[in-house]
Protein backbone atom coordinates (compact mmCIF):
# COMPACT_ATOMS: atom_id res chain seq x y z
CA UNK A 1 0.00 0.00 0.00
CA UNK A 2 1.42 3.37 -0.96
CA UNK A 3 2.16 6.17 1.48
CA UNK A 4 -0.84 8.26 2.49
CA UNK A 5 -3.48 5.64 1.74
CA UNK A 6 -7.20 6.30 1.40
CA UNK A 7 -7.11 9.77 2.97
CA UNK A 8 -4.43 11.04 0.57
CA UNK A 9 -6.33 9.46 -2.33
CA UNK A 10 -9.51 11.23 -1.26
CA UNK A 11 -7.76 14.58 -0.86
CA UNK A 12 -6.13 14.19 -4.29
CA UNK A 13 -9.59 13.63 -5.75
CA UNK A 14 -11.00 16.65 -3.90
CA UNK A 15 -8.09 18.76 -5.18
CA UNK A 16 -8.74 17.63 -8.75
CA UNK A 17 -12.41 18.52 -8.40
CA UNK A 18 -11.60 22.05 -7.25
CA UNK A 19 -9.03 22.48 -9.99
CA UNK A 20 -11.43 21.35 -12.73
CA UNK A 21 -14.11 23.71 -11.44
CA UNK A 22 -11.58 26.58 -11.36
CA UNK A 23 -10.49 25.91 -14.94
CA UNK A 24 -14.04 25.61 -16.29
CA UNK A 25 -15.19 28.85 -14.64
CA UNK A 26 -12.10 30.60 -16.03
CA UNK A 27 -12.90 29.24 -19.52
CA UNK A 28 -16.46 30.52 -19.19
CA UNK A 29 -15.17 33.94 -18.14
CA UNK A 30 -12.87 34.11 -21.17
CA UNK A 31 -15.64 33.12 -23.56
CA UNK A 32 -18.03 35.70 -22.16
CA UNK A 33 -15.36 38.40 -22.33
CA UNK A 34 -15.03 37.55 -26.03
CA UNK A 35 -18.75 38.32 -26.39
CA UNK A 36 -18.42 41.51 -24.32
CA UNK A 37 -20.59 40.04 -21.56
CA UNK A 38 -18.32 41.52 -18.88
CA UNK A 39 -20.73 41.39 -15.97
CA UNK A 40 -21.19 37.61 -16.17
CA UNK A 41 -17.51 37.12 -17.05
CA UNK A 42 -16.59 38.85 -13.78
CA UNK A 43 -18.97 36.62 -11.89
CA UNK A 44 -17.33 33.51 -13.36
CA UNK A 45 -13.88 34.93 -12.49
CA UNK A 46 -15.05 35.35 -8.89
CA UNK A 47 -16.32 31.73 -8.83
CA UNK A 48 -12.99 30.54 -10.31
CA UNK A 49 -11.12 32.41 -7.55
CA UNK A 50 -13.24 30.75 -4.86
CA UNK A 51 -12.56 27.27 -6.27
CA UNK A 52 -8.83 28.05 -6.68
CA UNK A 53 -8.71 29.04 -3.01
CA UNK A 54 -10.11 25.63 -2.06
CA UNK A 55 -7.59 23.83 -4.23
CA UNK A 56 -4.77 25.83 -2.61
CA UNK A 57 -6.08 25.01 0.88
CA UNK A 58 -6.02 21.28 0.11
CA UNK A 59 -2.42 21.47 -1.15
CA UNK A 60 -1.43 23.40 1.98
CA UNK A 61 -3.23 21.02 4.33
CA UNK A 62 -1.66 17.97 2.71
CA UNK A 63 1.70 19.77 2.45
CA UNK A 64 1.95 18.79 -1.19
CA UNK A 65 4.25 20.99 -3.29
CA UNK A 66 2.02 20.11 -6.25
CA UNK A 67 -0.70 17.68 -7.24
CA UNK A 68 0.06 13.97 -6.72
CA UNK A 69 -1.04 11.40 -9.30
CA UNK A 70 -4.81 11.05 -9.32
CA UNK A 71 -6.07 7.85 -7.67
CA UNK A 72 -8.94 5.83 -9.10
CA UNK A 73 -10.44 5.18 -5.65
CA UNK A 74 -12.76 8.18 -5.60
CA UNK A 75 -13.25 8.63 -9.32
CA UNK A 76 -16.51 10.05 -10.59
CA UNK A 77 -18.84 8.54 -13.15
CA UNK A 78 -18.34 10.95 -16.03
CA UNK A 79 -15.30 12.43 -17.72
CA UNK A 80 -15.38 15.42 -15.38
CA UNK A 81 -15.87 15.96 -11.68
CA UNK A 82 -19.24 16.68 -10.11
CA UNK A 83 -18.29 20.31 -9.49
CA UNK A 84 -17.35 21.01 -13.12
CA UNK A 85 -19.98 22.94 -15.07
CA UNK A 86 -20.99 21.28 -18.36
CA UNK A 87 -19.35 23.11 -21.24
CA UNK A 88 -22.63 23.36 -23.15
CA UNK A 89 -24.32 25.27 -20.31
CA UNK A 90 -22.78 28.53 -21.51
CA UNK A 91 -24.71 31.03 -23.62
CA UNK A 92 -23.09 34.25 -24.83
CA UNK A 93 -26.15 36.31 -23.80
CA UNK A 94 -26.51 34.69 -20.38
CA UNK A 95 -27.15 36.96 -17.43
CA UNK A 96 -25.69 36.82 -13.90
CA UNK A 97 -28.70 34.79 -12.74
CA UNK A 98 -27.84 32.05 -15.29
CA UNK A 99 -24.21 31.95 -14.15
CA UNK A 100 -25.35 31.53 -10.56
CA UNK A 101 -27.83 28.85 -11.59
CA UNK A 102 -24.97 26.86 -13.18
CA UNK A 103 -22.78 27.38 -10.09
CA UNK A 104 -25.65 26.32 -7.82
CA UNK A 105 -26.05 23.04 -9.72
CA UNK A 106 -22.29 22.38 -9.53
CA UNK A 107 -22.10 23.10 -5.80
CA UNK A 108 -25.10 20.84 -5.13
CA UNK A 109 -23.49 18.05 -7.17
CA UNK A 110 -20.24 18.46 -5.22
CA UNK A 111 -22.15 18.44 -1.94
CA UNK A 112 -23.93 15.21 -2.96
CA UNK A 113 -20.62 13.62 -4.02
CA UNK A 114 -19.06 14.35 -0.62
CA UNK A 115 -22.19 13.29 1.28
CA UNK A 116 -22.13 9.94 -0.54
CA UNK A 117 -18.51 9.37 0.51
CA UNK A 118 -19.29 10.49 4.07
CA UNK A 119 -22.04 7.83 4.18
CA UNK A 120 -19.90 5.13 2.56
CA UNK A 121 -17.69 2.44 4.05
CA UNK A 122 -14.59 4.58 3.52
CA UNK A 123 -12.08 4.90 6.39
CA UNK A 124 -13.22 7.23 9.19
CA UNK A 125 -10.66 9.93 8.38
CA UNK A 126 -11.95 10.04 4.77
CA UNK A 127 -15.60 10.13 5.91
CA UNK A 128 -14.82 12.97 8.34
CA UNK A 129 -13.06 14.97 5.62
CA UNK A 130 -15.92 14.27 3.19
CA UNK A 131 -18.46 15.44 5.80
CA UNK A 132 -16.49 18.66 6.30
CA UNK A 133 -16.29 19.27 2.54
CA UNK A 134 -19.99 18.50 2.09
CA UNK A 135 -20.70 21.13 4.73
CA UNK A 136 -18.48 23.65 2.89
CA UNK A 137 -20.33 22.94 -0.36
CA UNK A 138 -23.66 23.34 1.48
CA UNK A 139 -22.46 26.76 2.62
CA UNK A 140 -21.63 27.63 -1.02
CA UNK A 141 -25.13 26.51 -2.03
CA UNK A 142 -26.58 28.83 0.61
CA UNK A 143 -24.38 31.77 -0.48
CA UNK A 144 -25.27 31.31 -4.15
CA UNK A 145 -28.98 31.11 -3.31
CA UNK A 146 -28.65 34.39 -1.40
CA UNK A 147 -26.75 35.91 -4.32
CA UNK A 148 -29.50 34.79 -6.74
CA UNK A 149 -32.09 36.73 -4.73
CA UNK A 150 -30.14 39.93 -5.43
CA UNK A 151 -29.83 39.60 -9.21
CA UNK A 152 -32.75 40.01 -11.62
CA UNK A 153 -34.25 36.80 -12.92
CA UNK A 154 -34.17 36.93 -16.74
CA UNK A 155 -37.48 37.30 -18.52
CA UNK A 156 -38.63 35.36 -21.56
CA UNK A 157 -36.65 36.11 -24.68
CA UNK A 158 -33.38 36.84 -22.85
CA UNK A 159 -31.52 34.74 -25.45
CA UNK A 160 -32.98 36.41 -28.55
CA UNK A 161 -30.37 38.26 -30.56
CA UNK A 162 -31.41 40.23 -33.66
CA UNK A 163 -27.77 40.16 -34.79
CA UNK A 164 -26.24 36.86 -33.57
CA UNK A 165 -22.48 36.30 -33.85
CA UNK A 166 -21.47 34.61 -37.06
CA UNK A 167 -19.29 31.59 -36.93
CA UNK A 168 -17.54 30.11 -39.89
CA UNK A 169 -17.41 26.38 -39.80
Amino acid sequence: RKRGGAYADFMAQAYTMELEATERYAQFAEQLETHNNREVAQLFRKLADIEALHARRILDEMQWPSMPALPPAYAWDGAEGPETAPFDSLHYLMQPWHALEIALRCERDAQQYYENIAASGAPRKVRDAAREMASEEAEHVRLIQEWMKRVPRPGAGWDEDPDPPRTTG
